[in-house]
């Protein structure tokens, strides 16, 4: 079905009024406008809901399956190790093992520092590092991805339930509630997976997270501090301004013989960090430390007595596998509210991290990662973590990307790992009695100064100075107000700059360029010419109810200053305004009300509007409405080029 006019089938390009086409080397044919195929109301939705939820079409597998073929291909597609499992093999299994002993010795001292940033006993780290990596396993896409306890989420979740509830002086009900906002953290990861709306996390956008990121290392790195320079008593707040003058205000407390001893371990680590960047066959030297310095310092503390000069150590450590928590999982009023925050919060960053570290090394592959499924193995995971004694966990960049150096090949080294950290809480534990808190404190220090990344706010200031904007409020907001308010505050604005894009859609002037057919901006063309007694206005945007007043507006101001332009120079009246529609993915009522209002405005200047290239979608609701009738068949171009032509012989008619 298609509409249009055949008012000019052929005409010459070589026009008087269009001296800058005079080289066109043929006549140009005058084609119609065709409407989209016809669909129902249902066809169109089943199409639109597809699109939103579905767009990767993951259902295509089964389609022409044996019914016994589908539930295998089901199995795999919910169970991923049964894809990969039935081709293991033996030459698979040693690097597996090899890159699950590298992780290992990473993720138990890094499971044991960032329970005590989360402000959580000890062992709940190695706990976190044994359940959830076998679940993963079972139920994760990736091949690379290293799971356990990650800084970020650590932080906040210490930093939101420290507000309310003091770790020392409530430490069950502390407990408690890390426990149930793991829960709803999964609940939340896996719902958004389940009902494919993996795009809720993408509001987090990069810019967002690379300031949060450093500005959040920064907080971890001095709250560091206490534990370095041996500080007993130490501030629970996390701004930049509190921890500073905590440090200097109890500068009696420093010990000199943990702060030698810290940071001679802290230099010792950033050194081993920097050859392994340097050169990454020598990745093991970083992945190694943290473990070396473990056993190096506890050695210490054992033979000199540490405990006794001053030096604060673990102490005592349960011996035993993960007891169950569902018992603990706190659901009364009075504190639900926290836990719920809590958990959505830590869920999104984790959730946010872990698909990011996915898909990184996924790529580095060749192999794909699917985000929803992600998103459920990962809530599922802290589901079942909340009831096994484990805290939030997610994927883990820096264990990730020691297990990809490692040359893991499938997600056994997770099992590896896991096996690693049992043998450690059946049998090692007794060992880590006498390690120094401030060993803690150096790993953790190294683990997060990676994540500030000067170069990435250097590149983001030249490319976009607004996503520069929001990574800097990001690091600010969580260096001087709080992590929960610099998370907001970026977010925020990247809402706002997504509202600036819908709401004051770019507009611009296009001109032909020589020797073409091609209409182009010409403030990014700067050979390309106008088009006398025609203004073509390139509109880049869907047309909404949010911007369809703005366009209206921004529209008849381009046509005021076309005729001031032509009268100041002296050049032909201006007789038609062109709209180049091929960006114009979407209209709604408002917008097309907004059209018919320009035409009616523009008519009474004498001014011919004309709508250029409307994709599909934009030609069927103008066809279904009064635009349709208002501009007429012949105001309705298939391409600019076309416009200009039929109107320019219907100047030359009328001339």
């Amino acid at each position: 079905m298609g509409v249009g006019s055949n008012r000019v089938e052929s005409f010459p390009y070589a026009l008087d009024l269009e001296s800058s086409l005079s080289n066109a080397p043929a006549p140009l044919e005058i084609h119609k406008v065709s409407l989209p195929q016809e669909k129902t109301t249902l066809q169109s939705l089943k199409q639109r809901l597809g699109e939103i939820f579905f767009s990767d079409d993951p259902l295509h597998q089964f389609k022409g399956q044996t019914p016994f073929r589908k539930l295998v291909l089901a199995l795999q597609y919910f169970f991923p190790i049964f894809q990969w499992g039935s081709e293991y093999t033996l030459k698979l299994l040693k690097s597996d093992a090899v890159s699950g002993l590298t992780i290992a010795s990473l993720a138990i001292p890094q499971g044991i520092s960032y329970a005590k940033l989360a402000n959580l006993p000890p062992v709940i780290g190695l706990y976190s590092s044994f359940v959830p990596p076998l679940i993963y396993s079972v139920l994760g896409s990736s091949r690379d991805l290293a799971v356990g306890p990650v800084s970020i989420a650590s932080l906040v979740m210490g930093s939101m339930l420290r507000e309310a509830i003091s770790p020392e002086k409530e430490p069950i009900l502390y407990l408690q509630l890390a426990f149930t906002a793991t829960l709803f953290a999964g609940v939340f990861q896996a719902s958004l997976g389940f009902l494919r709306l993996g795009f809720v996390v993408d509001f987090l956008s990069k810019p967002t997270l690379i300031g949060f990121m450093g500005g959040a290392a920064v907080i971890v790195s001095l709250q560091q501090l206490k534990g370095l320079l041996g500080i007993v008593h130490f501030t629970n707040q996390m701004g930049f301004v509190p921890v500073m003058s905590a440090v200097f205000k109890h500068r009696t407390e420093w010990a000199w013989q943990t702060l030698v001893m810290g940071f001679s371990f802290l230099a010792f680590l950033l050194m081993t960090r920097h050859i392994s960047m340097r050169r990454p066959k020598l990745f093991w030297v970083s992945a190694a430390a943290p473990l070396a310095s473990v056993i190096l310092s506890t050695v210490v503390s054992f033979a000199f007595k540490a405990h006794n000069h001053g030096i604060q150590i673990i102490g005592h450590l349960e011996k035993g596998v993960n007891p169950p928590s569902l018992n603990m999982l706190y659901f009364q009023a009075s504190y639900l509210p926290l836990a719920v925050k809590t958990g959505i919060v830590t869920g999104i960053l984790s959730l946010t991290e872990g698909i990011a570290v996915g898909r990184t090394f996924a790529s580095l592959k060749n192999y794909q990662v699917d985000g929803n499924k992600e998103m459920m193995a990962i809530g599922l995971m802290n589901m079942a973590g909340s009831c096994t004694s484990c805290y939030v966990t997610t994927g883990s960049f820096s264990r990730s990307a020691v297990n990809y150096n490692a040359g893991c090949r499938t997600a056994v080294s997770n099992i590896i790992m896991a096996s690693a950290v049992l043998f450690t809480m059946l049998f090692l534990m007794p060992l880590f009695h006498y390690t120094p808190n401030v060993i803690l404190s150096a790993i953790i220090i190294t683990a997060v100064i990676g994540l500030i990344d000067f170069h990435a706010a250097l590149r983001l200031w030249k490319v976009d100075k607004l996503d520069f904007l929001a990574c800097i409020s990001a690091f600010f907001g969580v260096l001087f107000i709080s992590v929960q308010m610099g998370l907001a505050i970026a977010v925020g604005i990247s809402l706002f700059k997504i509202l600036i894009h819908v709401t004051r859609p770019n507009t611009v002037i296009m001109g032909n360029v020589p020797g073409t057919q091609s209409y182009r901006s010409i403030g990014q063309y700067r050979e390309a010419s106008r088009i006398p007694s025609f203004l073509i206005i390139g509109v880049e945007s869907p047309i909404y109810f949010t911007n369809s007043m703005y366009l209206q507006e921004r529209i008849l101001r381009w046509v005021r200053e076309e005729e001031e332009r032509t009268a100041k120079t002296n050049e032909n009246n201006l007789k038609c305004v062109v709209l180049d529609m091929s960006a114009v993915t979407a209209i709604d009522t408002s917008g097309m009300e907004a059209l018919m209002e320009l035409k009616k405005v523009l008519d009474k200047k004498s001014l011919q509007l004309v709508l250029a290239n409307p994709v599909g979608d934009v030609t069927e609701k103008l066809y279904r409405s009064e635009a349709w009738d208002l501009f007429r068949s012949d105001c309705i171009y298939m391409s600019v080029e076309e416009a200009v032509l039929a109107m320019s012989s219907g100047f030359k008619s009328q001339g």
